[in-house]
Protein backbone atom coordinates (compact mmCIF):
# COMPACT_ATOMS: atom_id res chain seq x y z
CA UNK A 1 0.00 0.00 0.00
CA UNK A 2 1.18 3.38 -0.58
CA UNK A 3 -1.34 5.64 1.40
CA UNK A 4 1.30 7.14 3.22
CA UNK A 5 4.19 7.75 0.46
CA UNK A 6 5.88 11.11 0.54
CA UNK A 7 4.93 11.30 4.75
CA UNK A 8 7.26 11.13 7.05
CA UNK A 9 5.98 9.43 10.47
CA UNK A 10 7.50 9.97 14.17
CA UNK A 11 6.02 7.37 16.72
CA UNK A 12 6.85 7.93 20.02
CA UNK A 13 7.58 4.66 21.78
CA UNK A 14 8.16 2.88 18.54
CA UNK A 15 11.01 0.41 19.17
CA UNK A 16 9.00 -2.09 21.20
CA UNK A 17 5.39 -3.13 22.28
CA UNK A 18 2.42 -1.42 20.76
CA UNK A 19 4.25 1.89 18.83
CA UNK A 20 6.36 -1.12 17.00
CA UNK A 21 3.74 -2.59 15.74
CA UNK A 22 2.18 1.11 14.51
CA UNK A 23 5.36 2.45 13.01
CA UNK A 24 5.64 -1.21 11.16
CA UNK A 25 2.31 -0.55 9.83
CA UNK A 26 2.77 3.14 9.13
CA UNK A 27 5.83 1.72 7.15
CA UNK A 28 4.05 -0.63 5.46
CA UNK A 29 1.94 1.99 4.07
CA UNK A 30 4.43 3.93 2.54
CA UNK A 31 5.66 6.68 5.28
CA UNK A 32 9.23 7.25 6.07
CA UNK A 33 9.38 6.58 9.77
CA UNK A 34 11.06 7.57 12.73
CA UNK A 35 11.64 4.77 15.28
CA UNK A 36 11.63 6.50 18.95
CA UNK A 37 12.66 4.89 22.52
CA UNK A 38 13.96 6.65 25.40
CA UNK A 39 17.41 4.88 25.09
CA UNK A 40 19.36 2.89 21.94
CA UNK A 41 18.75 -0.58 24.60
CA UNK A 42 15.35 -0.39 25.22
CA UNK A 43 14.25 -2.47 22.57
CA UNK A 44 15.66 -5.22 24.35
CA UNK A 45 13.77 -4.95 27.45
CA UNK A 46 11.50 -7.67 27.13
CA UNK A 47 13.60 -9.33 24.36
CA UNK A 48 11.55 -7.74 21.08
CA UNK A 49 15.06 -6.39 19.29
CA UNK A 50 18.79 -6.41 20.30
CA UNK A 51 18.25 -2.18 19.92
CA UNK A 52 16.80 1.26 18.14
CA UNK A 53 19.03 0.94 15.13
CA UNK A 54 18.08 -3.01 14.44
CA UNK A 55 13.96 -2.18 14.37
CA UNK A 56 14.91 0.80 12.19
CA UNK A 57 17.19 -1.43 9.60
CA UNK A 58 14.01 -4.07 9.71
CA UNK A 59 11.61 -1.56 8.51
CA UNK A 60 13.82 -0.55 5.58
CA UNK A 61 12.02 -3.71 3.81
CA UNK A 62 9.02 -2.03 3.09
CA UNK A 63 10.99 0.80 0.57
CA UNK A 64 11.11 3.92 2.83
CA UNK A 65 13.60 5.11 5.09
CA UNK A 66 14.30 4.87 9.01
CA UNK A 67 15.96 6.23 11.64
CA UNK A 68 16.44 5.89 14.85
CA UNK A 69 15.37 8.92 17.73
CA UNK A 70 15.92 8.80 21.67
CA UNK A 71 14.92 11.18 23.87
CA UNK A 72 13.16 10.96 27.87
CA UNK A 73 9.44 12.68 26.53
CA UNK A 74 9.09 14.19 29.86
CA UNK A 75 12.22 16.32 29.02
CA UNK A 76 11.31 19.55 26.86
CA UNK A 77 14.97 19.61 26.04
CA UNK A 78 14.92 15.86 25.22
CA UNK A 79 12.02 16.50 22.92
CA UNK A 80 13.53 19.35 21.00
CA UNK A 81 16.27 17.20 19.97
CA UNK A 82 14.74 13.96 19.26
CA UNK A 83 12.35 15.67 16.92
CA UNK A 84 14.94 18.19 15.14
CA UNK A 85 17.18 14.45 14.76
CA UNK A 86 13.79 12.72 13.24
CA UNK A 87 13.77 16.23 10.52
CA UNK A 88 17.47 16.44 9.61
CA UNK A 89 17.10 12.41 8.93
CA UNK A 90 13.78 12.85 7.46
CA UNK A 91 12.20 15.89 6.56
CA UNK A 92 9.14 17.64 8.22
CA UNK A 93 7.19 15.42 10.39
CA UNK A 94 3.64 15.37 9.13
CA UNK A 95 2.40 12.51 11.01
CA UNK A 96 3.08 12.54 14.90
CA UNK A 97 1.68 8.93 17.11
CA UNK A 98 2.00 9.53 20.84
CA UNK A 99 2.28 5.82 21.89
CA UNK A 100 5.01 6.44 24.61
CA UNK A 101 3.27 6.21 27.94
CA UNK A 102 2.38 3.58 30.60
CA UNK A 103 1.34 2.92 34.31
CA UNK A 104 4.68 3.06 35.31
CA UNK A 105 5.94 3.97 38.80
CA UNK A 106 9.12 6.82 39.05
CA UNK A 107 11.51 3.93 40.26
CA UNK A 108 9.99 1.25 37.10
CA UNK A 109 7.49 -1.12 37.69
CA UNK A 110 3.75 -0.92 39.46
CA UNK A 111 2.99 2.01 41.98
CA UNK A 112 2.38 0.24 44.80
CA UNK A 113 -0.25 1.22 46.18
CA UNK A 114 -1.37 2.33 43.06
CA UNK A 115 -5.32 3.70 43.80
CA UNK A 116 -6.37 7.44 43.79
CA UNK A 117 -5.52 8.43 47.43
CA UNK A 118 -2.21 6.54 48.55
CA UNK A 119 -0.70 6.24 45.69
CA UNK A 120 2.85 7.70 46.02
CA UNK A 121 2.94 11.23 44.83
CA UNK A 122 6.25 10.66 43.26
CA UNK A 123 4.92 7.90 41.31
CA UNK A 124 1.86 10.49 39.97
CA UNK A 125 3.86 12.94 39.05
CA UNK A 126 5.56 9.93 37.20
CA UNK A 127 2.79 8.80 35.33
CA UNK A 128 1.62 12.32 34.83
CA UNK A 129 5.32 13.34 32.84
CA UNK A 130 4.87 9.98 31.07
CA UNK A 131 1.72 10.16 29.42
CA UNK A 132 0.20 13.51 29.21
CA UNK A 133 2.67 16.07 29.47
CA UNK A 134 5.03 14.08 27.33
CA UNK A 135 1.91 13.70 24.70
CA UNK A 136 1.77 17.73 25.04
CA UNK A 137 5.72 18.08 24.85
CA UNK A 138 5.55 16.33 21.44
CA UNK A 139 2.68 18.10 20.09
CA UNK A 140 4.27 21.46 21.24
CA UNK A 141 6.97 20.32 19.12
CA UNK A 142 5.91 19.45 16.04
CA UNK A 143 2.45 20.77 15.32
CA UNK A 144 3.67 24.59 14.45
CA UNK A 145 5.11 23.18 11.65
CA UNK A 146 2.40 20.64 10.35
CA UNK A 147 0.18 24.64 11.05
CA UNK A 148 3.06 26.50 8.76
CA UNK A 149 2.52 23.95 6.16
CA UNK A 150 -1.48 23.67 6.07
CA UNK A 151 -1.26 19.71 6.67
CA UNK A 152 -0.41 17.00 9.30
CA UNK A 153 -2.25 13.97 11.45
CA UNK A 154 -1.94 13.62 14.94
CA UNK A 155 -2.92 10.49 16.48
CA UNK A 156 -2.78 10.20 20.60
CA UNK A 157 -3.34 7.45 22.53
CA UNK A 158 -5.68 7.05 25.32
CA UNK A 159 -7.03 4.02 27.16
CA UNK A 160 -10.13 2.20 28.09
CA UNK A 161 -9.02 2.85 31.60
CA UNK A 162 -10.26 6.84 30.64
CA UNK A 163 -13.39 6.13 30.20
CA UNK A 164 -14.81 4.45 33.58
CA UNK A 165 -13.63 5.00 37.25
CA UNK A 166 -10.72 2.50 38.50
CA UNK A 167 -9.90 1.33 41.96
CA UNK A 168 -6.68 0.41 40.90
CA UNK A 169 -4.66 2.48 37.99
CA UNK A 170 -5.97 5.70 39.45
CA UNK A 171 -3.63 8.15 38.48
CA UNK A 172 -3.31 6.45 35.05
CA UNK A 173 -6.95 6.60 34.48
CA UNK A 174 -7.12 10.43 34.96
CA UNK A 175 -3.50 11.13 32.99
CA UNK A 176 -5.28 8.91 29.89
CA UNK A 177 -8.50 11.10 30.43
CA UNK A 178 -6.69 14.15 29.71
CA UNK A 179 -5.57 13.35 26.88
CA UNK A 180 -8.87 12.44 25.15
CA UNK A 181 -9.74 16.10 25.76
CA UNK A 182 -6.31 17.91 24.97
CA UNK A 183 -7.12 15.87 21.64
CA UNK A 184 -10.30 17.38 20.97
CA UNK A 185 -8.96 21.03 22.24
CA UNK A 186 -5.75 20.80 19.99
CA UNK A 187 -8.34 19.45 17.12
CA UNK A 188 -10.06 22.59 17.84
CA UNK A 189 -7.32 25.39 17.69
CA UNK A 190 -6.07 23.48 14.56
CA UNK A 191 -8.86 22.53 12.18
CA UNK A 192 -8.53 25.75 10.43
CA UNK A 193 -5.17 24.69 9.66
CA UNK A 194 -6.16 21.51 7.83
CA UNK A 195 -4.49 19.70 10.71
CA UNK A 196 -6.26 16.87 12.04
CA UNK A 197 -5.66 15.62 15.47
CA UNK A 198 -7.72 12.13 16.47
CA UNK A 199 -7.01 9.85 19.84
CA UNK A 200 -7.23 5.76 19.83
CA UNK A 201 -8.25 4.25 23.19
CA UNK A 202 -7.37 0.89 23.23
CA UNK A 203 -8.33 -2.11 25.47
CA UNK A 204 -6.28 -4.43 26.90
CA UNK A 205 -3.48 -5.15 24.27
CA UNK A 206 -0.95 -8.68 24.14
CA UNK A 207 2.62 -7.05 23.96
CA UNK A 208 5.72 -7.95 24.85
CA UNK A 209 5.57 -6.12 28.10
CA UNK A 210 1.64 -7.63 28.87
CA UNK A 211 2.70 -11.10 28.62
CA UNK A 212 5.53 -10.28 30.91
CA UNK A 213 3.94 -8.78 33.65
CA UNK A 214 1.35 -10.35 34.77
CA UNK A 215 -0.74 -13.73 34.38
CA UNK A 216 -2.80 -13.81 31.36
CA UNK A 217 -6.24 -16.36 31.24
CA UNK A 218 -5.79 -17.85 27.78
CA UNK A 219 -8.99 -18.06 27.11
CA UNK A 220 -8.85 -14.25 26.68
CA UNK A 221 -5.82 -15.27 24.38
CA UNK A 222 -8.24 -17.24 21.84
CA UNK A 223 -8.45 -15.93 18.29
CA UNK A 224 -11.51 -17.60 17.34
CA UNK A 225 -13.50 -15.37 19.33
CA UNK A 226 -12.72 -12.36 17.32
CA UNK A 227 -14.16 -9.87 19.84
CA UNK A 228 -13.65 -11.48 23.42
CA UNK A 229 -10.35 -12.28 23.96
CA UNK A 230 -7.40 -9.37 24.32
CA UNK A 231 -6.48 -7.06 21.32
CA UNK A 232 -3.50 -7.62 18.89
CA UNK A 233 -0.96 -4.83 18.64
CA UNK A 234 -1.46 -4.89 15.08
CA UNK A 235 -5.23 -4.69 15.40
CA UNK A 236 -4.47 -1.36 17.37
CA UNK A 237 -1.94 -0.40 14.89
CA UNK A 238 -4.72 -0.50 12.06
CA UNK A 239 -6.97 2.05 13.52
CA UNK A 240 -4.09 4.34 14.08
CA UNK A 241 -3.02 4.26 10.25
CA UNK A 242 -6.17 4.67 9.23
CA UNK A 243 -6.21 7.63 11.17
CA UNK A 244 -3.27 8.88 10.10
CA UNK A 245 -4.14 8.13 6.34
CA UNK A 246 -6.37 9.80 3.68
CA UNK A 247 -8.99 7.24 4.38
CA UNK A 248 -10.19 9.73 7.41
CA UNK A 249 -9.40 13.07 5.89
CA UNK A 250 -12.94 14.68 7.10
CA UNK A 251 -12.20 12.86 10.90
CA UNK A 252 -10.73 15.09 13.46
CA UNK A 253 -11.38 15.11 17.29
CA UNK A 254 -12.88 11.93 17.67
CA UNK A 255 -11.67 9.25 20.15
CA UNK A 256 -11.92 6.00 18.65
CA UNK A 257 -11.96 2.71 21.40
CA UNK A 258 -10.03 -0.66 19.79
CA UNK A 259 -11.47 -2.91 22.09
CA UNK A 260 -13.66 -5.73 21.04
CA UNK A 261 -16.98 -3.57 22.35
CA UNK A 262 -16.01 -4.16 25.37
CA UNK A 263 -16.98 -0.71 26.17
CA UNK A 264 -20.03 0.35 24.48
CA UNK A 265 -21.19 3.99 26.26
CA UNK A 266 -20.67 6.95 25.25
CA UNK A 267 -18.12 9.07 26.89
Amino acid sequence: MDLLKGEVALVTGSGRGLGHAVISRLAEWGADVAVHDISREAPAEFGEAKDLDEVAQRLTRFGGKAVGVTGDISNPEAVAKLVADAQAALGPVSILVNVAGGDIAAKGGKPNPNDSLFVPWEDVQAIFQRNLFGTMLLCRAVVPGMIERKRGAVVNIGSGDAHTGHVNSGAYAVAKCAILHYTRCLATQVREHSVRVNCVSPGATVTARFKATRSVDPKFLDESKPLLRFGKPEEVADAIAFLCSPLSAHVSGQVLRVDGGLQVWPG
